[in-house]
């Protein structure tokens, strides 16, 4: 579905107040596709639907899933038959093409799977063999993906280092299948949070998994059972983009509906908002953040990618030079990050060098303003409207709808 374009302008200056961030979209994706897969109806909560969420669901949905939306919950009867031989949205989310690939193949399904924006050009080919090698057939054609066969048990090997991703689809789909399976990521595990997140996922369904080191054990021929109401929690990764806003602020900002024993990667943002020099206060279930005397320091993107880009943003407000490093998988999201973001913090007035693997920001305390192009970068976009709060005139946003992504009411909240 095309969206309809439009432009924000911002004015400059630090912002203040108070938001509720919406359902983390890496939880909501992982209980969707459990609920499907499971043995009764199920109610899910999730605060604001994002793109990505909405594509999963229509992915489940074309798999033989019942799916009923009503105002914030996803009402979700489990595939009882599957449907073969259709066509699955899976637009530009690359979470909902590599959970629910290896899906279908437990499913024994056949079909495609139609991507849009850059998702065709992301990595792929090293999952594609490994499930081809279990027994399921895979061919792309441009923008299709077609599948289809059956999935196998047996050993599956990984790269560490090359998506998270992969790890969880196959963590929901090998313990539906006849046999014991094992998967061994070799090499360091980037992202290891992520994975984290699907085995409290399928846990919460009842799935057994047995974990040492980066060696997973998957008993075959399990149910998944989650109970008939659940409720996603807050998104740390958008809550970023509120929290960086209240480190450029002197009365700060306060971010509600967020698990502080959160099993989300992006937590991380409070350990570094702290490096950083800024204020952090937690409550219950918020955070306030507020402006301290800002310093530069060096930020690991291994494990926190999608944090990088509004972390760079802020970088801009501490004077001296912020590195980030190990950020090479970056370059290869729905923009190429390191790219986009070094080319934001200069049309911006602020000094960004691109590396090959990383970034330096040379830091001055301030940004001027002016235009910011997101690439269609849904974190780019919102990045800019951080950058906003140090500017001394106006920004203005182009193709601000690619927020819609993960955060449809982002501009709203604002």
């Amino acid at each position: 579905m095309r969206q309809k374009k439009f432009s924000v302008i911002l004015p400059p200056g630090p912002r203040s107040g108070e938001v509720h961030i919406p359902a983390s979209k890496s939880v909501a994706h992982r209980l969707l596709i459990c609920a499907a897969l499971g043995q009764t109806k199920t109610a899910l909560r999730i605060d604001g639907f994002s793109r990505d969420i909405l594509a999963t669901a229509a992915c489940l949905k074309a798999l033989g899933a019942g799916i009923e939306i009503r105002k914030d919950v996803i009402r979700v009867m489990p595939i009882r038959k599957t449907v073969s031989g259709g066509m699955l949205p899976c637009g530009e989310s690359g979470s909902t093409l590599r959970f629910l690939l290896p899906v279908a193949g437990a499913l024994g399904a056949s079909g495609y799977f139609r991507m849009e924006g850059r998702l065709p050009e992301r990595p792929m080919q090293v999952y594609e063999d490994l499930l081809c090698a279990h027994g399921m057939r895979i061919e792309r054609d441009g923008s299709w993906l077609r599948f289809g066969g059956q999935l196998q048990s047996g050993e599956y090997r990984l790269p560490g280092d090359v998506s998270s991703q992969y790890f969880s689809g196959l963590l929901m789909a090998l313990p539906m299948i006849n046999g014991e399976s094992t998967i061994i990521a070799e090499g360091k595990l980037e992202s290891a949070d992520y994975i984290r997140l699907t085995e409290d996922a399928v846990s919460r369904a009842g799935v057994r998994l047995e974990r040492e080191g980066r060696t997973w054990t998957v008993p075959g021929a399990q149910r998944f059972h989650l109970p008939g109401f659940l409720r996603a929690e807050g998104d740390w990764s958008n809550a970023a983009f509120f929290l960086c806003m209240g480190a450029l602020s002197e009365e700060g900002v306060t971010v509600r509906g967020l698990n502080l024993d959160s099993a989300q990667g992006d937590k991380a943002v409070l350990d570094i908002l702290e490096r950083f020099g800024a204020n952090v206060l937690t409550g219950t279930d918020s955070v306030t953040v507020r402006r301290g005397e800002l310093r530069p320091v060096t930020i690991d993107a291994a494990p926190i990618p999608d944090l990088i880009p509004v972390l760079s943003v802020l970088a801009c407000g501490a004077v001296g030079d912020t590195r980030i490093i190990n950020a090479a998988r970056l370059r290869m999201k729905e923009s190429d990050r390191l790219q986009s973001t070094a080319r934001l913090i200069n049309d911006l007035g602020g000094n960004a060098e691109e590396l090959p693997e990383g970034l330096v920001i040379h830091g001055t305390g301030a940004l001027r303003g002016g235009t910011a192009d997101p690439c269609n970068d849904h974190r780019i976009a919102m990045s800019a409207a951080v950058a906003a709060c140090m500017c001394t005139q106006w920004v203005t946003v182009l193709d601000a709808q690619c927020v819609q992504k993960s955060y449809h009411s982002f501009w709203g909240e604002l």
